[in-house]
């Protein structure tokens, strides 16, 4: 009987010694679970999260509402002809809804370079169209081309159009489709760029200029002169420059190449003057 008591107490004494070890690892858990659940909250997929919050959002604005004739949950509280119950008993209050409408308007308002580069850009539609018809009512279709580029209206005039083989003078044929340029060009608001070039064949012996970097400055200037001096165009507006053969838009080795890479290009482009 003494040996079972004696037994049982040294039983008990060892449970009691361990009883630390549950708390312990009670403690240990508890931890891991709550390094746990700040790692999950500091690896979030802020796209996922996104989703799921535009989703929410979506739901409460368009699902349907218990009460009938509502457009959605936030409509709950308004009647079918879209005006809020009266809670306080008038009946002649109404609410205008706030779409934000006038926040939107206030924080958008366009500034005055907003305002010219959108009058600029209606212009330039407007002065693609009027060449367009122009070439078209002409039968210029294979002299004159005209495109939207990114840095402006680019129209290209073929040599055979404006001047004679290896010469710079601008010929009478081509003054009329000029003097339509000229006068779409005085109120334009942007800067014009002429640009003259030519291909890899270099320039006879009997030439007047030594190479085709002459020849294709001396061509853009031609065009140039006639605006200013015989249009009486502002020279503020204007730059020109030659790229003899270095840009060319077809194959040099081919007669028809050539034919395309002789030419001089008018840019109006989308450089804004200063707004004052």
């Amino acid at each position: 009987m003494r040996q079972r008591d004696r037994r049982k107490r040294r039983e008990e004494n060892r449970e009691s010694r361990d009883r630390w070890m549950i708390t312990y690892a009670d403690l240990i858990t508890l931890l891991l679970i709550f390094f746990v659940i700040l790692y999950a909250m500091s690896s979030l997929d802020t796209d996922k999260y996104n989703i799921v919050t535009g989703s929410l959002s979506q739901t409460f604005k368009s699902s349907s509402t218990v009460l009938e004739g509502g457009d959605g949950i936030l409509d709950a509280g308004k009647t079918p002809d879209n005006k809020p119950e009266s809670t306080d008993g008038n009946a002649n209050a109404t609410a205008k809804p706030n779409d934000g409408s006038d926040e939107q308007t206030e924080n958008e308002t366009p500034s005055a370079r907003e305002l010219a580069f959108r009058e600029q850009e209606a212009k330039l539609a407007e002065l693609m169209g009027v060449i367009t018809h122009y070439v078209e009512e002409n039968n210029l279709g294979e002299q004159i081309f005209v495109a939207d580029k990114p840095q402006g209206i680019e129209i290209t005039l073929s040599d055979r159009f404006l001047f004679d083989v290896g010469k710079a003078d601008v010929k009478s044929p081509a003054l009329p489709a000029l003097q339509q340029l000229s006068g779409l060009f005085k109120d334009i608001g942007a800067t014009i760029s002429i640009e003259g070039h030519t291909d890899n064949t270099p320039v006879s012996s009997a030439s007047r200029y030594n190479d085709n970097w002459e020849l294709s400055g001396a061509r853009a200037l031609s065009v140039l002169r006639f605006f200013l001096d015989n249009e009486g165009l502002n020279p503020d507006t204007f730059q020109y420059a030659g790229y003899a053969d270095t840009r060319p838009t077809a194959d040099n080795t081919t007669v028809a190449g050539k034919q395309k890479n002789r030419r001089v290009e008018i840019i109006v482009l989308r450089q804004l003057q200063e707004v004052e």
